[in-house]
């Protein structure tokens, strides 16, 4: 019987948990061991940092549902992971033994990269359901006595999708509120120009995306570095091509939510034959660890190079499609390897994202999300804001049901024109 331990239960986590009980049967034992023991769906949270969900909405207790399925469930976090003896230690010295990890983690988030980021400082974060709900409390305030916003990415993001949706989200609800025009919206970014997204731009995103904040009145800056965020205060430094400063900023705010640079969590990070210098897991195109064979990794926690090399570096986003895709080849492996047989199953890694513009959205898929592409697609529309919706509606559901392929996902792709994609 084979131990297959999955560190982290988020959009990469539960569906290898739930796709892994279903390819090897109850023979081979599948244990899910999580910091928490609640799934969030992150890709809600800069709803919940305006109050349009709260935390029941976009949060489940997952362990009596992994149980069903004869998952075993740990809520601790990880302290160690030792690839030589096979083992996990957790809080409280626990070990257990595993004959396959898996690591779906997700990052940690480096607040101390620029001085005075984060909720511990001047901004606020909405990567986190705790982070998301501290900026709705810090915004709720801030209605009360409106000024300039600030809102974006810090040098070294690899997320840009929520920052833009956190602008959008912001303006459409202040103008619910009638108190936009006491607001002045900045959107500051370490992409090279608007819409580049971390990917060198897919299709039209950066006229369209323009379009969007100047039909919102949103001013922006790009090759941004943060150089220090003060008490209503923060310092941006503006680069040309060549990453030289060519403009100090000194730009106040009563309000910001900024996307701050990621890292790998500490336990994976320490073992560093396993990681790049930032602590992320090196892996082949089998998602297969490339110092430790029964190593798997899968998500944000994984090494993948930027698409180019920009003035203010930026990461690559790794979206919640390509993160199933990656799951997929690993269940398939892990089940080969099991048998004896050789691996075979290597992801799509396509890039779908639905980003949320309040009452409309803006949609884009990279196929491969590398460049070149056989597939390079952007749309703006009001479908896209409900089908997000939908999205959520749909992941919640297959977190709690443990089937993850759904007739009515399928259907909504199928409208959308991109039911292929998967395959």
């Amino acid at each position: 019987m084979a131990h297959i331990v999955i560190l982290g239960a988020g959009i990469g986590g539960i569906p290898a948990a739930y796709e892994m009980r279903e390819k090897l049967g109850s023979q081979h034992r599948v244990t899910v061991v999580n910091a928490t023991d609640i799934f969030q769906f992150v890709p809600s949270n800069p709803w919940v940092g305006v109050g349009w969900r709260k935390r029941p909405d976009t949060t489940v207790k997952i362990g009596p549902y992994l149980n069903k399925k004869n998952i075993d469930f740990i809520a601790k976090k990880a302290t160690k992971i030792d690839p030589k003896e096979d083992t996990l230690t957790l809080e409280g010295d626990e070990v257990i033994h595993y004959d396959y990890l898996i690591i779906t983690t997700g990052p940690d988030l480096a607040f101390d990269a620029v001085p005075g980021l984060g909720p511990d400082g001047f901004t606020q974060s909405v990567c986190t359901i705790d982070h998301a709900e501290d900026a709705h409390t810090a915004y709720q305030e801030f209605t009360q006595n409106p000024g300039p916003i600030i809102v974006g990415a810090a040098q070294g993001a690899s997320c840009f999708g929520p920052a833009y949706e956190y602008a959008f989200i912001l303006d459409t609800d202040l103008c619910k509120k009638k108190i936009r025009h006491e607001v002045p919206i900045t959107y500051i970014t370490s992409e090279p120009y608007i819409g580049h997204l971390g990917l060198g731009g897919v299709g039209d995103s950066k006229g369209m995306m323009e379009q969007e904040l100047r039909n919102r009145h949103i001013k922006w800056i790009c090759n941004a570095k943060i150089h220090e965020v003060k008490d209503s205060l923060m310092i941006v430094h503006e680069c040309d091509v060549q990453g030289e400063v060519i403009k100090v900023h000194e730009l106040p705010f009563n309000y910001s939510m900024i996307i701050p640079p990621f890292r790998g969590v500490a336990p994976v990070a320490a073992v560093e034959e396993m990681c790049n210098p930032k602590g992320f897991v090196k892996v082949n195109e089998f998602q297969q660890n490339t110092e430790y064979s029964n190593i798997y990794s899968a998500g944000v926690c994984i090494a993948i190079p930027p698409v180019e090399v920009t003035p203010v570096p930026t990461g690559t986003p790794k979206t919640g499609y390509m993160i199933e895709s990656m799951v997929t080849a690993i269940v398939e492996n892990i089940a080969a390897d099991i048998e004896g047989k050789p691996l075979h199953a290597i992801p799509t890694w396509s890039a779908l994202c639905l980003a949320d513009m309040g009452s409309s959205g803006g949609a884009f898929l990279a196929s491969p999300q590398i460049p070149p592409r056989n597939i390079t697609w952007f749309k703006k529309g009001k479908w896209v804001h409900v089908a997000k919706v939908a999205f959520e509606k749909l992941f919640i559901h297959k977190v709690k049901t443990g089937k993850m392929e759904s007739w009515a996902e399928n259907r909504i792709l199928k409208a959308m024109g991109l039911d292929k994609l998967k395959k």
